[in-house]
């Protein structure tokens, strides 16, 4: 049951990732948000390979929002000054 959410996370991914620009920042958030379950789920199931293969694709699909989140949690802990 895991591999058919997993399957059916890429398929969304990839049918928001054709939406035009301003239209795919609120489920493309949804779906990042999802991603962690997924993958865990997967893990439980198929183990620490399947967690790795899960991160690697996540980690490439959404590279850029995953940098601008990391950028901003970053500049928020920084003291003011």
């Amino acid at each position: 049951m895991s591999a058919a959410a997993a399957i059916l996370w890429v398929f969304a991914t990839t049918a928001v990732a054709m939406l035009p620009v301003g239209r795919h920042y609120y489920p493309g958030r949804v779906l990042l948000c999802l991603a962690p379950a997924v993958i865990i789920w997967l893990g439980l199931d198929y183990g620490w390979g399947a967690v790795a293969f899960g991160v690697f694709a996540v980690g490439s699909m959404y590279r850029r929002p995953i940098r601008y989140y990391w950028q901003k949690l970053r500049r928020s802990e920084e003291p003011p000054g």
